[in-house]
């Protein structure tokens, strides 16, 4: 009996669920763990220059968006992505990133939508750990192939025409800086937002300092989130996808009931067909 005791203890260690932020003294009490798998995704330059040991390359551009409007790569691509990076139902998952952590957030939402819920990314952009110390090194490593299972979570991507069908229903919430909400700035045919959006930057999650970063507190997140009802669903967008997968770490977290448009305004804001606005909305109103 006591070795079952011990065991199952240890299973439970093994598998436990990982922060969504994870902190320098998580990582380094963590750190070898076997069943750890960690995603750089830098662009490869930054990425030969140095890097974490054992951590492997995912360029976010390069891997994690497809084509023009940068949508979610075909399932296909994702599956065989995982795979090579070692992913697996044992896996936990720690992203990190360059001064900008909405990078690692595309990463994170996109392993939730996978199924890959053991997933969270470094708080700090890549060495801003002051006088801490994490093994850094210049070899590529090669993790081993696991033969990843996608499960895909629908419950937290959403199309424009869930978009159309909810703008009475649920917070449209628009994740892009303030010049590209009211139409002064846009990579698409239009200039503006979706009707109804309102605007909460994917940059009020983290501080910026130069090129370093830190991800503000869950405590102080609250602060930015507090006039949202958490009886009312959330659909995010921005640009491209990742500024709201940033907003939606931070508001899933803190108890919303969060989903993303992944077409975001690259698909809206180019097709001519859907309603756009550029006035400022303001909560409660």
């Amino acid at each position: 009996m006591k070795y079952i005791i011990l065991f199952y203890t240890f299973s439970l260690f093994a598998f436990a669920q990982i922060p969504d932020v994870i902190s320098i003294q998580w990582l380094q009490q963590h750190y070898n763990d076997p069943h750890l798998v960690l995603i750089d995704v830098r662009d490869k330059k930054e990425f030969q220059k140095s890097h974490l040991k054992r951590a492997i390359s995912v360029p976010v551009f390069e891997k994690l968006f497809y084509g023009k409007q940068m949508l979610m790569p075909p399932l296909s691509k994702l599956k065989e992505l995982f795979s090579h990076c070692g992913i697996d139902e044992k896996s936990k998952i720690i992203v990190y990133g360059g001064v900008n952590p909405i990078w690692s957030a595309r990463f994170y939402w996109l392993s939730k939508v996978l199924g890959a819920n053991n997933v969270g990314i470094l708080q700090v952009s890549f060495g801003n750990w002051g006088k801490s110390s994490l093994p850094i090194g210049t070899k590529i490593y090669k993790p081993p192939y696991r033969d990843f299972v996608p499960k895909i979570n629908n419950t937290i991507l959403n199309t424009k025409l869930d978009v159309l069908t909810s703008m009475k229903k649920a917070y449209i919430i628009d994740g892009r800086p303030f010049e590209y909400y009211i139409g002064k700035k846009t990579h698409a045919l239009r200039a503006g937002h979706i009707p109804t959006a309102l605007n909460f930057p994917g940059n009020l999650t983290y501080d910026k300092i130069g090129n370093k970063s830190i991800i503000k507190s869950f405590e102080t997140l609250k602060k930015v989130y507090k006039g949202l009802s958490k009886e009312k669903p959330i659909i995010l967008y921005c640009e491209d996808g990742a500024d709201a997968a940033m907003n939606f770490l931070v508001l899933k977290k803190l108890g919303y009931k969060v989903s993303v448009y992944e077409g975001s305004w690259l698909e809206w804001g180019n097709d001519l067909h859907l309603p756009i606005e550029k006035k400022v909305n303001k909560l409660n109103e």
